[in-house]
């Protein structure tokens, strides 16, 4: 009676499988890592609206005015509720504005999410200068949780010395939150309906 070796494996299916694997690992650091990726990207590039960050309020402020309206949604993957602030507001150019976003968990799981922003019109982005404001950070929100999310931001007074922004008058600051754990409660599996408020223009 004879008995048949173990077969071994071809050096050319093990590179398969751990070609797999890699790609595997890869793209899950890829996904982990998109939103802080986007966000450097948009720093350097300008790219979507982006905005400036200052340290402190302007110390000038001109007469002229611009409208500010806000703008709120979220992917279909997160099941919270997120809204804009109802109204718009005016301000004079380097006076600093304060608005509130609103979140809130409906579920029974701890939800945690991630928001990225942008400005229209686009070439507004680099005067649109935000002090203190809760994107690309992580929010986690308890189970039926409300909070409020602020924003405080004013016009660089550059803006009046550049001749393409003469015509911009109103300035729409949007922020999209994106899940950032995976849910596991099948609860909240039909809550994925995209839910979108946006200050309709007067």
């Amino acid at each position: 009676m004879s008995t048949q070796s173990p077969r071994k494996k071809s050096p050319a299916l093990n590179r398969t499988v751990g070609f797999c694997l890699a790609g595997v690992l890869f793209m899950g650091g890829m996904a982990y890592a998109a939103v802080p990726l986007y966000d450097l990207f948009c720093r350097v590039t300008g790219y979507a609206g982006t905005t400036n960050r200052a340290e402190t309020a302007s110390d000038t402020i001109i007469e002229r005015q611009v409208t500010v309206r806000f703008d709120a949604s979220r992917n279909r993957q997160m099941p919270w509720e997120f809204t804009a602030p109802d109204d718009a507001v005016s301000l004079k150019i380097g006076e600093t504005g304060l608005a509130f976003y609103k979140a809130h968990n409906p579920t029974n799981e701890e939800i945690t999410g991630t928001a990225t922003f942008n400005v229209t019109p686009q070439k507004a982005g680099y005067y649109f200068s935000k002090i203190d404001c809760f994107c690309f950070v992580e929010q986690t929100l308890a189970p039926g949780e409300t909070v409020d999310m602020p924003v405080t931001f004013f016009i660089d007074p550059e803006i009046v010395d550049d001749e393409e922004m003469m015509d911009v008058k109103t300035i729409t600051l949007s922020y999209t939150f994106f899940l950032k754990s995976k849910l596991t409660s099948e609860k909240v599996s039909n809550q994925t309906t995209l839910n979108t408020k946006q200050i309709p223009q007067g």
